[in-house]
This record gives C-alpha cells, structure tokens and sequence, in this order.
C-alpha cells in the first residue's frame, strides 16, 4: 500500500478516523487528504484532528483560519476565518464538544465545536505552541513552545495556572504517563524532561540516552511506554521509570525528521483490524524538496515483544 503525495504536497499533520478506516493528511499546499481531497485552506494544513465521533474533520493553518469539513461529503460545516493572530500550529481535542488550538505567537484557544464559539484564550508562551495534550479527570491542558516552557491551563477557572521555569532548550512534544502523576516533554537537544504532576517548575528527572536529536513527537502507548519520534528520523520504544529504551522501531530513510506520530486501526483484505502506528514528517519550514512519507507500521498491542510491519512507503 502506497500513498503517493506528489512532489509539492508534504504532509504537515496526520490522524486516524477513531471507528473507520479512514486516514487524513493535512497537506503544506493547504489541502486536507482524505478519501477525497479538500481545498480547506490557502496556505499549508498544519493541524488535522477528527471530532464528533469522526463525523467531521477539523484543520488549522498559517492563514489563521480553522475549518470543518464533512468527512462524508467533502463539504465545509464552518471556516473561522480569523481564529487566530498568527499561523495556527496544533489541535487536539478535549471533549465531545471542545477542542484546543495553539498558534506561533504562543496562544491557546479552547473552541465550543457545537454553537462555534471560543470558550478560553490563554496567552500561555512567548513562542510557538509546538504540542498539546488534555488531563480530562483534572481538567486541564497542558503545552510545550519554542520559548523552552511547559503551561498548565485550568479550563474550568479559564485561567493559565502555571508555567514552568525556562529551560535551555525547545520544548516539542508532552504527554502524560503513569495515570496522570507523570508528564513527558520531549526537548530540542532529545533529552525526555520528566515533570511531578503539580509540581511543573521544574522537572524532576531527565532521560538522556536518546539519539541526541529534537524529540519532536511523542505518543503513549501505555502508562509504562512512550514511542519518541526524533530528528534523525529514529522511532523508538521507551520505558518510562524505569527511564531505558526498549527497542528502536523503525528508521526513516535518508535521516528525514520525525515530527508527528499517530494510533488508530485500518482494515485490510482479511478483514483484520490491526492497530498502527503512523509516522509522518513535518518539514521545518514551507520549502518544497523537503520530506514527503507517511510510513505506517502494523502494531500487536497485546504481546510484550511487538511485532511491527510497514505497509506504507515514501512514494
């Protein structure tokens, strides 16, 4: 299985339908990939992200616009023209009905999907906003920028209730481990900064043994386990407290950076469901000739040692 995305349509975000075999592509020429594809903006697709139960796709741009589209029809259900002051970096969703947005200025917009309104802006970071992810039981969001600090926002006071002391380096990518006592932020330098929940000042531990490369994707496979996508194009298992990397997974040819990973399930001729992994590059800067593949791998979830197969290749 291949997909091919043409010479000037490198993938900038990627995302599983959560219940079909749906994959989508937001493409740097500001088109979204997805059985069919969408005109959805007029610069490149930064953010891609299923909502309502994958009846809709959500998609964000430098143009500061963020658009829904039918994922059945192809069609727009609304375009928030001016969501943002400046390009619009991630999303990710929180609830049913909300989602999250972050731009290069360093702001965080919470957004009310069913009446289209913004619920809490947060100007959280002096720099980009490089990665997000939700505490639901706490009700929190938490980010990682370039200007090396990681907020915590309380949606239910609509307040930023913390930020952490400068590090030295770019923070990219955060998750949250070990039921929510643990929070992951992967670093420029590939150093893993591991912080105490509640106590996000400082970090309380570094993992160091990484390839030396920007950690720029993080995904939870577990409590235990992290899969870190790094700059030198290796994907590798890691073992959070005890901090050890388990396994590399794969390499990226040619060295090209791993800058988003994804899980979700596609269904093929067997009639198998098989959970995947999904690795796709995200260039640093709008320059054609840079990284065009999305590789996909075929993950066992249920055995310790995982078995990984690519079914994806660069076109």
């Amino acid at each position: 299985m291949e997909i091919d995305f043409g010479d000037r349509k490198q993938p900038f975000d990627i995302d599983f339908h959560p219940s079909n075999p749906i994959f989508a592509a937001g493409l740097i020429t500001g088109d979204l990939l997805l059985v069919l594809e969408v005109n959805a903006h007029s610069e490149s697709c930064r953010a891609t992200r299923f909502i309502n139960d994958g009846q809709a796709i959500v998609t964000g741009s430098p143009d500061c616009s963020i658009l829904a589209t039918d994922v059945e029809t192809g069609s727009t259900i609304a375009r928030l023209e001016n969501s943002h002051g400046d390009a619009v970096n991630r999303i990710i969703n929180l609830t049913e009905s909300t989602i999250a947005s972050g731009d290069d200025e360093g702001c965080v917009k919470v957004w009310d999907t069913r009446q289209r309104t913004c619920c809490s802006s947060f100007h959280a970071h002096e720099e980009y906003i490089s990665d997000m992810t939700f505490a639901s039981d706490s009700m929190r969001l938490l980010a990682t920028s370039g200007d090396g600090t990681l907020s915590v926002c309380n949606l239910r006071s609509s307040k930023l209730q913390t930020r952490s002391e400068f590090s030295e380096e770019e923070l990219l990518s955060v998750v949250i481990m070990k039921n929510g006592r643990k929070v992951i932020c992967g670093s420029q330098s590939g150093t893993l900064l591991l912080y105490s929940w509640g106590f996000f000042k400082d970090c309380s531990d570094r993992f160091v043994d990484l390839s030396g490369n920007p950690v720029d994707a993080l995904l939870k496979l577990d409590e235990e386990r992290v899969i870190a996508g790094s700059g030198n194009g290796l994907i590798s298992l890691v073992g959070i407290l005890p901090n050890r990397i388990i396994q590399p997974i794969a390499q990226h040819s040619e060295n090209n950076a791993v800058e988003r990973l994804g899980m979700g399930l596609l269904l093929f001729k067997q009639e198998i469901e098989i959970p995947l992994l999904v690795f796709g590059p995200l260039p640093p800067s709008d320059v054609a000739g840079t990284c065009r593949k999305v590789i996909i791998f075929g993950v066992r979830l249920s055995r310790y040692c995982m078995m990984y197969h690519t079914i994806i290749h660069h076109g």
